[in-house]
């Protein structure tokens, strides 16, 4: 069966990065590997999604969106 990958890329202030981690790390972990590059308070986070195919890379990068969006959106609303 073919493979499929697909790589996000966020880069923004490390607290919020840290927020963010938390957000999707317990959202099936073995679906994709997620970690903060960098030091000081600039940092990167990278989120590398490897399945089976296109279809079901879809799937989890759609499903770890919504969960940034909604934790974008909380953090939005609390430093408002």
């Amino acid at each position: 069966m073919p493979k499929a990958s697909a790589l996000i890329l966020w880069r923004g202030a490390r607290k919020r990065g840290e927020a963010l981690l938390a957000a999707i790390t317990p959202d099936d972990p073995d679906d994709f590997e997620a970690e903060l590059i960098g030091e000081g308070e600039d940092v990167e986070m990278r989120i590398v999604v490897d399945s089976d195919g296109l279809a079901q890379s879809r799937s989890t990068v759609d499903d770890i969106l919504a969960c940034l969006s909604a934790a974008e959106s909380g953090l939005d609303s609390i430093n408002s």
